[in-house]
């Protein structure tokens, strides 16, 4: 008997591990609902309402193949020990899983487990992080390869099999609150797919330019993350759809084309970036929990503002972008790259919080929720990596730059809908019309210039930075640019800025 166990490909189509297994005999397929894993801080209300809907398509799916989904509810370990009591297993087949550091201690157990009862645990990996890998010399490579290989075929049918399922528990069960959300992306597979094919033939022609809008980004970014983070669609469709498309685009008369060459290839771009730093954590998992350059270990241990993160959380800090970045983000699950960097960026260096609260915060609002780029992305604009240039945002030049009329800041905050055009950005130089929206909690400029000065003096100072510096790169930086040479404060590692484009 074989064991497919679903973990984050919720799908039947391009799955490699459904079909191997089927060419290797009678499968169970598997879900796990671990409550020990929903009892982690990362993990939230709205994570699980996306996931019953992907498991139910999935169910549909299989069970259209003959043979339902089984899911239980327990550890993996007691789960699949009591299934090789009744079915006596001959091989676990699963995807290659880089999560959060729950699952990666699980998935030792797992291993452990299956060692011990002489059964071949089957890990398939799924996009293009690589397990084992020694550097990074080749990724690029190695990826487009992975990308490029045949899609899997879907099965045709499969043997039912005599075992029960577990029922879910209800999110109350789990001990999840209810976040009041309004607007949530659905987990179905077929409404992934109309999102791709969407952005790729109407929405995307203007990624390019308005994916660093918060107000045009909704509907010119694919939206698509939800749907990789739980793999109801795979990242090598996603890629091969994109493809096909800029030979399409390449194929039209000039006139024809517009914007869509420039918008293909930098969607394309994204889509090895998002695997680039998932292999981070592939690679390290401490930096999920800590700094990833130790010379910043001493920075914000001691100076955690509570009201300050409070103001963060609730979008009530006085600066309209940001708290409507918030505010958007807490009803709808989703935020574009760049307001997601810079709503980061000002709680780690304006407020002066450390990275780790903040970050798990963010993590429970995302839907899309990717540890792997999560966290890296948390310490890039936290600037602890050691590699990446300084980058504090100005929340006011954010929002006159991407937001000029106000058009996102009115809708997310009603406080500040009457407000004349020529203070949004600056409401309280206009301060009968605030409607009691806040007063900035921090100076700008000062905290701004406070942050600067604290990490290029340690930068500046510590001898040993350049050092574990060049070797956090070697381990993970991009191989599409050298390291170089580090200069004076405002042209460091420079090169690296391009790590992922903004």
């Amino acid at each position: 008997m074989n064991i497919v166990w679903f973990k984050r490909d919720l799908r039947i189509e391009d799955h490699d591990v459904l079909t191997r297994a089927i060419e290797n005999g009678k499968v169970i397929p598997l879900y796990i609902l671990e409550p020990d894993l929903w009892h982690q801080p990362d993990m939230s209300y709205r994570h699980y309402i996306f996931l019953q809907e992907c498991l139910n398509n999935l169910n549909q799916s299989l069970t259209a193949l003959g043979q339902k989904l089984i899911i239980k509810i327990g550890s993996a370990v007691d789960v699949l020990d009591d299934l090789h009591k009744r079915h006596s297993i001959d091989s676990l087949w699963s995807h290659q899983e880089t999560w959060n550091g729950w699952t990666f201690k699980r998935d030792r157990a797992v291993k452990n487990w299956c060692n011990s009862k002489d059964i071949n645990w089957h890990e398939i990996p799924q996009n293009g992080v690589i397990r084992c890998l020694k550097n990074r010399d080749g990724w690029a490579a190695k990826w487009h390869a992975a990308m490029n290989n045949s899609i899997a075929k879907k099965p045709n049918n499969l043997i039912k099999i005599d075992e029960n399922s577990d029922e879910l528990l209800t999110y109350q069960e789990l001990g999840l609150k209810n976040d009041g959300h309004l607007d949530l992306q659905k987990g179905d597979r077929e409404k992934g797919l109309k999102l791709l094919e969407s952005f790729l033939y109407q929405r995307g022609e203007n990624y390019s330019k308005e994916m660093s809008s918060p107000a045009t980004a909704y509907d010119s970014c694919s939206r698509l993350s939800p749907h990789l983070a739980f793999g109801t669609l795979s990242l090598r469709e996603v890629y091969q759809s994109c493809k096909e498309r800029s030979l399409e685009i390449k194929n039209l008369p000039h006139g024809k084309k517009r914007k869509w060459p420039s918008a293909m290839r930098s969607f394309s771009g994204r889509l090895r970036w998002h695997c680039h730093f998932i292999q981070k954590l592939e690679d390290e998992p401490r930096i999920e929990f800590q700094n990833m350059h130790s010379a910043y270990n001493s920075l914000r241990q001691s100076s955690f503002n509570s009201s300050y993160f409070d103001a963060w959380k609730s979008g009530m800090t006085g600066f309209p972008m940001v708290d409507a970045c918030m505010r958007s983000l807490k009803e709808t699950g989703w935020l574009n790259f760049r307001m997601r960097a810079m709503i980061m960026s000002f709680a780690s260096y304006h407020l002066w919080l450390h990275w780790r609260e903040p970050a798990l915060y963010l993590a429970n609002l995302f839907v899309d929720y990717e540890p792997g780029i999560h966290y890296c992305q948390a310490q890039m604009q936290s600037g602890t990596t050691g590699i990446n240039a300084i980058r504090i945002y100005n929340p006011i030049k954010q929002g006159i730059d991407h937001d000029p009329k106000g058009v996102f800041i009115r809708r997310w905050i009603p406080e500040l809908r009457d407000m004349d055009e020529t203070y949004i950005h600056m409401p309280w130089q206009a301060q009968l019309q605030m409607n009691n929206y806040p007063m900035p909690i921090i100076d700008e400029k000062e905290a701004r210039k406070f942050a600067a000065d604290q990490l290029y003096s340690l930068r500046k100072k510590n001898n040993f930075h350049k050092i574990e510096a060049r070797k956090i790169f070697d381990k993970h930086g991009s191989r599409k640019s050298r390291f170089k040479k580090i200069k004076h404060k405002k042209s460091i590692i420079k090169d690296l800025q391009k790590e992922l484009p903004l």
